[in-house]
């Protein structure tokens, strides 16, 4: 059965809806996902670094035939992608192009208060995660892998602008693997829930 690493994006968790959607579409296929939880060490104290390293071990105990990432998952797919861990992407509303905005539009104080879409509520976060995301550069050159990016025009959290700029970028190194391609969704939003049949359907190519 084919395995497709999947990284869930910030404030979420494997069982967001749009994973329990992507598994149920995939299913029929004999395309299993495996879904880390990205919270750790804990969402109070998220660590980039630790996240990456989680992703590696699943990557190395069940190397996938496709690795997928929403959002911040983007980043960690794109880092994992880095390392060892051989597969093409499918990037969904990727956290492309904003590293200054993780600590440019934070409030004063530590911790900071953020909604929590798998607690359905406010927790707080470490301010030491934005400042470290401040950092995180995986997304200046484009991966070695085949990659697809998915992105809605309405994207109200990364912003589209933001993701297409970046896949420009990508296109002007001349780097881009054969088969990478970039699906404009106009009138999708950053969750893209409702376009899950679109991501199933880049999976599968994927995974060919």
């Amino acid at each position: 059965m084919p395995s497709v690493l999947y990284f869930h994006g910030f404030a979420s968790s494997p069982d967001s809806r749009k994973v329990t959607s992507l598994r149920e579409l995939l299913a029929p296929d004999g395309i299993a996902l495996d879904t880390p939880d990205l919270n750790v060490p804990s969402f109070e104290r998220l660590d980039f670094d630790a996240m990456v390293a989680l992703g590696l071990a699943h990557g190395r105990a069940n190397p996938p035939r496709a690795i997928v990432g929403s959002s911040l998952g983007a980043l960690v797919a794109l880092a994992v992608s880095k390392r060892e861990i051989d597969a093409p992407l499918v990037l969904i509303a990727p956290a492309l192009g904003i590293a200054s905005r993780w600590i440019d539009e934070l409030p004063d104080g530590d911790p900071i208060s953020v909604f929590n879409h798998a607690r359905n509520g406010q927790a707080p976060i470490h301010r030491a995660f934005f400042e470290g995301m401040a950092r995180v550069d995986v997304d200046r050159q484009p991966p070695a892998q085949q990659v697809t990016v998915i992105a809605g025009r309405n994207d109200e959290s990364v912003g589209f602008e933001n993701i297409e700029r970046v896949w420009r970028e990508w296109e002007a190194t001349g780097r881009l693997v054969a088969g990478s391609r970039f699906i404009d969704i106009p009138n999708g939003d950053h969750g893209l829930v409702d376009f899950v049949d679109v991501i199933a359907a880049a999976v599968r190519r994927a995974i060919g």
